[in-house]
């Protein structure tokens, strides 16, 4: 995720999980291996100013609130349960309204994914879409895809995570020769759940589907990775629901924000050269196995390719280049038209409300992503950072009830990016 437009602050930590039972860490405690978010809270303001955004960045740096998301007048945090009075204080001597939207995140967190689901069934996978999945069922369901659509699903390893996790691309394609390619990926920042969840859900309904698709989207190859952080993925899932980062290194400065670590203005605005904050941006460009994977297929097949998606959250956003600074590329009009196409499919299709728009301009500057790359260094035609749903309710922790509507508006984009990429 970048940011949403609403500043969501929550009370905790960085939440640093060790496999001692029953100690804390910076705040949180941590059972078993698993940090707990008891206590700590999403808090959400409105209108802040730059002078107030000073005083949160001040808070943060004294570990007791985390960034969510945000963008130039508003932004999202987490504070720590012993902090919540200090950092109340703080906010109303400053004059910064919020609100309580979460009381009790580890409750939400809880309560998000519901574990009485019937995984095993005739249908040869695991995945539901009514839940979200380990790592291990995203692997098995491309496997299946691959077996059992053979003439129009193949399955390969383009690469391997820091902790040897494979990194897995379907391919979709009819086979014709003069076909566009189209590059979509999910799950580059780990607590982003309902972004695999909806890349899977795509590609359900187009393999599904296939013959009911447009023309455009039968006659587009498609490569798609629903994972390219597994290793934070499963953390995530196992040690700290909030864990972002990949996981290379240990202790409490593990981790490369890996949607800061491509190498188009790699390490500029937006970007930390701290290992110790959430967007890190790693040691060099191309630093990490994940997205050089991603640079040598990309670079290497020889595909016409014409779109890429990258599917995040939170915020409703459609984002394009550029991010690393408040600057359009040449055909920028060409990416705002087709944007805002998207954001109108959206609307129709669930109600939703996108903001679309140059990611820097719309957000804040962010360098290092893949977007950026893809338009600056892969010309890509088309290249789309989406932040799917919510805007601010649940966050990171949207329940599973919301996969299916938030995935079918995803759908619904992607499609009409098809149609531009036929047409490119």
């Amino acid at each position: 995720m970048r940011c949403s437009t609403l500043i969501c602050i929550l009370v905790i930590g960085q939440g640093w999980a060790t496999p001692i039972a029953n100690t804390t860490t910076e705040g949180e405690v941590v059972v078993q291996g698993r940090v707990l978010y008891t206590g700590s809270q999403l808090w959400k303001t409105r209108n802040v100013s730059k002078e107030q955004i000073k005083v949160l960045a001040e808070l943060r740096d004294e570990n007791e609130i985390s960034m969510w998301g945000g963008n130039s007048t508003a932004l999202d945090i987490l504070v720590k349960p012993d902090a919540v009075n200090h950092v109340k204080e703080k906010l109303n001597e400053s004059g910064i309204t919020f609100e309580v939207v979460i009381e009790d995140l580890q409750k939400a967190i809880d309560e998000e994914n519901p574990t009485e689901i019937e995984l095993d069934d005739r249908r040869g996978h695991r995945l539901t879409w009514q839940a979200y999945h380990r790592f291990s069922d995203i692997l098995g369901y491309l496997d299946y895809l691959a077996e059992t659509y053979p003439d129009l699903c193949t399955v390969q390893t383009i690469g391997q995570s820091v902790q040897g996790n494979p990194i897995k691309l379907l391919k979709i394609s009819n086979g014709n020769p003069g076909n566009k390619a189209i590059w979509m990926d999910g799950g580059i920042h780990a607590r982003e759940w309902i972004s695999p969840a909806t890349v899977t859900f795509i590609i359900n309904q187009f393999v599904s589907n296939f013959e009911s698709e447009s023309s455009a989207v039968q006659n587009i190859d498609w490569y798609i990775t629903p994972v390219l952080n597994p290793d934070g993925y499963e953390y995530s899932h196992t040690r700290d629901r909030l864990w972002r980062k990949n996981r290379k290194g240990g202790g409490q400065c593990a981790g490369v924000d890996l949607n800061r670590n491509f190498g188009y203005r790699w390490g500029g605005r937006g970007s930390s050269k701290n290992p110790c904050t959430e967007t890190f941006g790693g040691s060099g460009p191309f630093s990490e196995p994940e997205t050089s994977a991603v640079r040598n297929f990309i670079q290497g097949n020889g595909a016409n390719w014409k779109a890429y998606i990258s599917f995040h959250s939170y915020g409703q956003y459609i984002l394009y280049p550029w991010g690393y600074d408040r600057v359009v590329p040449p055909d920028y009009k060409d990416l705002e038209n087709v944007a805002r196409k998207v954001a109108s499919a959206i609307r129709t299709t669930g109600g939703s409300h996108y903001t679309f728009g140059p990611a820097a301009n719309t957000l804040y500057p962010a360098s290092g992503g893949s977007d950026d790359w893809a338009k600056g260094s892969a010309k890509f035609k088309y290249s789309y950072t989406i932040e799917l749903r919510d805007n601010g309710r649940y966050g990171f922790v949207l329940p599973a009830a919301y996969i299916q509507p938030t995935a079918t508006e995803a759908l619904a984009a992607v499609r009409v990016i098809a149609e531009a990429a036929a047409a490119a």
